[in-house]
């Protein structure tokens, strides 16, 4: 679709931002010929800046819609097909509530004014413990790479400020490891997963390292949380987190979920594990310098693999949809953008980082 490049290069000519520069072909114009409605909404919204109509516009689109209608009054979404030998069909729902409303909030921009979003924030919140942690997921057991899942999601719906959200904040910062991050408590127990659901509550051994993928997901929703970074204690703690996981940069987990190095090139969207779109977005966005020798090693692996009609043919964890591709570009083009956002600039919806 030739005259939509066209149209795009009159509008605005490549070169001109920072952020294309930094890039070896500019990403918009394959993703304004995108036949996703979505796509083509944000790219015109976050990176090229237009004026676009409300976000609500999204909500009333077929893929949303559907979603929607598959929502059941108390707020959950069912789970299809649960094995209940791993875990309960309440525990399942609970999992798919969290992925159908990241579906909501990240591809179609959902929040807190839509009910959908009201009623899962209330069914997820409901699996709240006095301690602060969502469980459930994972059975009685401690999970604080869903907990903060659901944070970062809640926080992106417009529940940032919730009480609600700042115990769970609080419990992740009760949960940390002794060198700072985080891990999945019955992991450091060297419990099997089998036998995860039988067993009581194990707590955490502290003394094990951190993992990479839990301290990946806990950054982000800290990182998306203005509210939460301003205390200087849990902003300093984000930070020590952030410069572990980019210690493990391209290397293995120390547990078993992610041993093989290449899992950091395996992308989902929404962000529902730890990659390296998914760890470099939060760690730009606590402030980490574009010249942090890791940052800048994950930044030029974006820059090496990026095709000539500005796409990117990466690997993604779940499926080979090709729109997933797109979400993915979509991503990796707003992670360029805030590398040269100014100061006071951080109120773009969807390259802001609160």
């Amino acid at each position: 679709m030739v005259h939509i490049r066209d149209e795009y290069h009159c509008r605005c000519k490549i070169g001109e931002m920072a952020w294309h520069r930094r890039l070896m072909h500019d990403p918009v114009p394959h993703l304004l010929e995108s036949a996703d409605e979505r796509i083509r909404y944000f790219a015109r919204r976050d990176l090229l800046r237009e004026q676009v109509p409300e976000v609500t516009t999204l909500w009333e689109l077929p893929s949303a819609i559907r979603i929607v209608k598959r929502q059941q009054s108390n707020g959950r979404w069912i789970y299809p097909n649960p094995k209940e030998h791993v875990r309960s069909a309440e525990n399942y729902d609970l999992y798919e509530t969290f992925l159908q409303l990241g579906k909501l909030v990240e591809m179609h921009g959902v929040d807190r004014r839509h009910p959908a979003a009201e009623r899962a924030a209330e069914y997820l919140l409901r699996h709240q413990t006095d301690a602060g942690d969502i469980r459930g997921i994972y059975g009685d057991q401690y999970s604080p790479n869903y907990t903060a899942g659901i944070v970062e999601l809640l926080t992106k719906a417009g529940y940032g400020d919730d009480p609600r959200v700042h115990a769970a904040l609080d419990w992740l910062l009760s949960m940390r490891q002794h060198d700072g991050g985080w891990a999945i408590p019955v992991r450091t127990a060297n419990v099997k997963l089998a036998e995860w659901i039988a067993h009581d509550t194990i707590e955490p051994d502290r003394s094990r390292p951190f993992s990479y993928m839990v301290t990946g997901v806990v950054l982000r929703a800290f990182a998306y949380n203005p509210a939460a970074l301003a205390v200087e204690r849990t902003r300093t703690t984000v930070l020590t987190a952030a410069e572990l996981v980019l210690s493990r940069l391209f290397k293995g987990d120390f547990y078993p979920d992610r041993k093989a190095a290449d899992y950091w090139i395996k992308f989902t969207f929404p962000y529902n594990f730890t990659d390296l779109l998914a760890v470099l977005d939060p760690v730009v966005c606590l402030g980490l310098p574009v010249d942090h020798p890791r940052v800048r090693d994950g930044l030029e692996w974006f820059v090496r693999e990026q095709k000539s009609d500005g796409s990117w043919a990466v690997k993604t964890l779940k499926g080979k949809r090709p729109e997933q591709l797109l979400w993915i570009a979509l991503g990796i083009a707003r992670l360029f953008i805030r590398l040269d956002l100014p100061a006071g600039a951080g109120d773009t919806p969807g390259v802001s980082c609160g």
